[in-house]
């Protein structure tokens, strides 16, 4: 198992990290067969632990381990210009192993209890211009079709990319649909988010008849909406590389993925006046300070307009 973990954080001979002690395998076990993760979070607690333990040197146990350690820890990560981010995850699945340690394997103290983490940076999410998304949404029938790629393929990509802009859905929510996910008398999408949480999307009138000219084209009537070339469920990487190319043809300068049309589906709704509660619920966000970084998105573009616009600016 401890080889498997190993190629699962993709770690060459040279870079391979200390190996593991019987405490964190065990965690390790826990996280895989109680609480059932993802082997991408199983793979980024593995590292977290084996950097940890490699810094902190193999002869000690964790019992042993010290507020005052952790501290000259996070100065070290820090010193190393790791973003703050990354030491958030990285201490957030060490407090993890350690709560762990408390209830399960007796341990009286947890030293993470006392060490102060840097806040989180907050980067305000980069958005498309109104333009921008136009001139996007109009490539799939503008350029060349793929050699032996079916006919239906542009209706496909045009209905991939007006659903993204007019639902603001996630990734893999926007893979995983299904025709009987529509009402298209109410022009409504039955979305599953993050925790398999039910939400109801309106989508707009472009993206409705994009939709309807895809399934007649491409004789998708029932089972999953969007298909491969194989007519087999689209992957999320599949509908990731729609975007990916058409960025590519689009010539538009800011980074196009289905997130930045999640951003921008968010940001052009509050410059139109939407209130931030229903944003929240569109985007399936659990807490309303998730949703607020968009208005701080548009208060820049509104700065930035008035900077430009307004003569004693």
């Amino acid at each position: 198992m401890a080889a498997t973990r190993s190629a699962a954080r993709g770690e060459s001979a040279a870079e391979a990290k200390p190996p593991l002690d019987e405490r964190a395998e065990a965690f390790l076990e826990y996280l895989s067969v109680e609480k059932n993760v993802s082997h991408r979070t199983l793979a980024n607690y593995a590292h977290a632990l084996a950097t940890c333990r490699a810094a902190m040197g193999t002869g000690r146990d964790w019992a042993d381990l010290t507020a005052d350690d952790y501290r000259r820890y996070l100065f070290e990560c820090m010193k190393a210009r790791r973003a703050r981010s990354t030491i958030r995850l990285h201490f957030a699945a060490l407090r993890s192993f350690y709560k762990y340690l408390c209830h399960r394997q007796g341990l009286k103290n947890n030293p993470l209890h006392d060490v102060q983490l840097p806040k989180a940076e907050k980067k305000l999410p980069v958005v498309l211009t109104v333009a921008q998304v136009d001139t996007l949404l109009e490539l799939p029938f503008k350029c060349d079709r793929e050699k032996q790629a079916p006919e239906w393929m542009p209706y496909r990509d045009a209905a991939i990319l007006e659903l993204f802009y007019s639902s603001g859905m996630r990734l893999a929510e926007l893979a995983a649909l299904d025709v009987s996910d529509f009402d298209f008398f109410n022009e409504t999408v039955r979305v599953f988010g993050k925790g398999s949480k039910e939400r109801i999307c309106p989508i707009g009138r472009p993206a409705v008849e994009a939709i309807h000219r895809y399934r007649n084209q491409a004789r998708v009537f029932e089972g999953p909406l969007f298909l491969s070339k194989l007519r087999q469920r689209l992957s999320t990487r599949g509908i990731a590389d729609v975007i990916r190319k058409y960025h590519e043809l689009s010539g538009i300068p800011v980074n196009v993925s289905p997130h930045k049309l999640r951003h921008s589906f968010a940001t052009h709704l509050l410059d139109n006046g939407a209130d931030l509660r229903s944003v929240q619920t569109l985007l399936g966000h659990a807490s309303l300070s998730t949703t607020q970084i968009y208005t701080h998105v548009s208060i820049e573009r509104m700065k930035k307009v008035y900077d430009e616009a307004h003569p004693r600016a």
